[in-house]
């Protein structure tokens, strides 16, 4: 193999700039770059060169920030060692001290709306009366002051606002795992239903908000429909419209107005995204934007004005690309690359496939060959996603690129649970864990197999989270289809796993249970489906990685199979991170990782690494 190594540091280091983000006005764009090796927010003059960092982390990093909507201050998330006890800050964009806005210990804050009809005033959901639920609280961003408005007494998950930041809508979870929305005509108004959301129906519900003038909610449904669909409800009248729907593909997206709050496109995926235009009035803007690459993109900001709108343009052989796009020119600017150092780099293609699986289920997913390598006979590694009701999509995959670069052909899976593909194929799931689910993985190595892709005897499993838990499912339940496996935070007994999980994921507990199994009442089943109880099965190496402070899959599901392995004298490499949680935040414990997984995975399937 020919094609020079690319460094670990290039793909999985800090970015150089990510999540650009437009001022109210679009005077200013702030965005997310390395300070002293940390990432940072900065702030810069649009059309100026004057950045520069206006946050101070020298720890974790930041991740998520938004601008407030008086155009001054900057908003953003911070946990401790990755326990997400996520609390909110507030830093002046202009500079200055920073302040927590939610300063009690052992909480988590969310925020839940804010408007510029308010722009001092946004609405915080906090856990600090009751662990499982969050209260809605209004804070003063002059003044930091904060102010209980909404008590969660009737068990509410999530809260939707209207312009006047008044919670007018509560998604509450059903004992059968559905969900029920309920709407009410302003503060202190009595709650009423706005809808019943069936256990079947409830991945592809969603209420996403009202219209400016709130006579309109727009919310995602499946009910009498197999895809999630776009709907309006009548608030006046109760009356339900659908303004987007397909068959087998749920809207994945919607993009909003920003002055009127109304859809003007959505968004799918398929094997690439796809965009419906709803409102001519930007059809040709979206038509603009997919001419500047072969990618695809989408639209991450627009200022209020809306002549301005940030762009992120994403393909498969490439850094994600951030442009500037003015509406009344038709012009777009290039911003930056979130990772210069890739450009020019022997990047590999991303292909869509799909296959039967044994039932006749169609998966689809994307296969990542090496570059100058004939694709045949390849050593391989199956990276399974996390969720597990998440999906694998098209686009620049740093995993990929470098499973690729260093020899091995790779398949992401999205099996039967995925979402994306509409509810019966995401309900085909239900109670597969170490099952159907395991078995369209199998189904994805018989694939490549009989392809010609693979050697059969050098294929690899290797996922996080859930994908964790599919890495050791397949190597307890089929073991002689991997040479070994790589488990980053993944579930090892389905029964400690169901029985210590975050306190604010209680009230979703009944979605859970019919999901995966009832650990009350089918203990045996969930034993079954558990790999720490088939350690003896296993013939390969592992090489296990978890984050000690992980609210989700805790610790304890990484140390106890590890000890099992142990006593039942199998092969296993097990790295602990003492200040990470559910994933690696901090890059040098991400470089640690990859380089260990690296060079486990060349010397059992015997593809190239670099140096440690």
């Amino acid at each position: 193999m020919d094609v020079p190594l690319i460094p670990r540091e290039v793909l999985f280091g800090n970015p150089e700039r990510v999540s650009p983000e437009l001022s109210p006005d679009g005077t200013r764009l702030a965005y997310i770059a390395p300070d002293e090796g940390v990432l940072n927010v900065w702030v810069r003059t649009v059309g100026k060169d004057d950045d520069r960092a206006v946050t101070r982390d020298r720890d974790r990093g930041i991740r998520d920030f938004s601008w407030a909507e008086n155009g001054r201050d900057l908003l953003y998330v911070q946990d401790r060692d990755g326990d997400e006890n996520w609390h909110l800050y507030q830093v002046p964009a202009d500079g200055g001290d920073e302040r927590d806005l939610t300063p009690v210990d052992g909480i988590q804050a969310r925020i839940v709306a804010a408007d510029k009809s308010r722009p001092d005033t946004i609405l915080v959901g906090m856990n600090d009366r009751n662990e499982q639920l969050h209260d809605v609280y209004r804070v003063d961003l002059a003044t930091g002051e904060r102010e209980l408005v909404l008590e969660n007494g009737i068990g509410s998950i999530d809260w939707v606002a209207d312009r006047d930041l008044v919670v007018r809508v509560a998604t509450l979870p059903t004992p059968d795992g559905g969900f029920q929305h309920l709407i009410r005509d302003g503060e202190g108004a009595e709650w009423k239903e706005l809808a019943k959301v069936d256990p079947d129906d409830a991945m592809g519900s969603q209420v996403l908000g009202f219209s400016r003038d709130g006579t309109t909610l727009y919310l995602t449904a499946s009910d009498g429909a197999n895809a999630a669909e776009l709907r309006a409800y009548d608030v006046a009248t109760g009356g339900v419209t659908t303004l987007a729907s397909d068959d087998t593909a749920d809207v994945e997206s919607v993009v909003f107005d920003p002055e009127t709050k109304t859809p003007q496109a959505v968004v799918y995926w398929r094997a690439r995204q796809d965009w419906e235009i709803l409102d001519d009035a930007i059809a040709a803007d979206v038509a603009n934007l997919g001419k500047i690459t072969d990618g695809d993109f989408h639209v991450i900001d627009r200022d209020r004005a809306d002549r301005q709108w940030l762009v992120a343009h994403s393909r498969d052989r490439s850094p994600v690309v951030y442009h500037h796009y003015d509406r009344d020119t038709g012009e777009a600017t290039f911003l930056f690359s979130a990772r210069p150092q890739l450009e020019g780099l022997p990047l590999a293609e991303m292909i869509p496939i799909s296959y039967e699986a044994r039932d006749g289920l169609t998966i689809h997913g994307y296969l990542t060959l090496p570059v100058g390598v004939e694709p045949k006979n390849l050593p391989t590694v199956l990276n399974i996603h996390g969720g597990p009701w998440h999906r694998d999509v098209w686009g620049l995959h740093p995993e990929q690129q470098w499973l690729a670069n260093r020899g091995y052909a790779s398949l992401q899976i999205n099996f039967r649970g995925s979402t994306g593909y509409g509810k019966d194929f995401v309900n085909a799931g239900d109670r597969e864990w170490g099952g159907k689910m395991q078995d369209d993985i199998s189904d994805g190595v018989a694939w490549l197999i009989e392809e010609g892709y693979s050697d059969p005897e050098k294929i690899a499993i290797y996922g996080g989270s859930y994908g964790g838990y599919a890495v050791l499912a397949g190597m307890t339940f089929t073991p002689e289809l991997y040479a070994c496996g790589v488990d980053i935070v993944g579930p090892s007994n389905l029964i400690t796993f169901s029985t210590s999980i975050p306190p604010y994921w209680e009230p979703l507990r009944a979605l859970f249970q019919r999901r995966v199994g009832n650990f009350e009442t089918e203990e045996e089943f969930l034993r079954e489906r558990s790999p720490l109880f088939s350690v003896d099965e296993i013939r390969a190496p592992l090489y296990i990685a978890q984050g000690k402070n992980d609210p989700r899959v805790k610790v304890e599901e990484s140390l106890q199979i590890v000890a099992a392995l142990e006593k039942a004298g199998k092969t296993v490499k097990y790295i602990e991170f003492p200040d990470e949680g559910h994933g690696f935040a901090k890059p040098e414990n991400r470089l640690t990782h990859y380089a260990a997984a690296e060079a486990f995975l060349a010397e059992h399937l015997g593809g190239r690494s670099e140096p440690a």
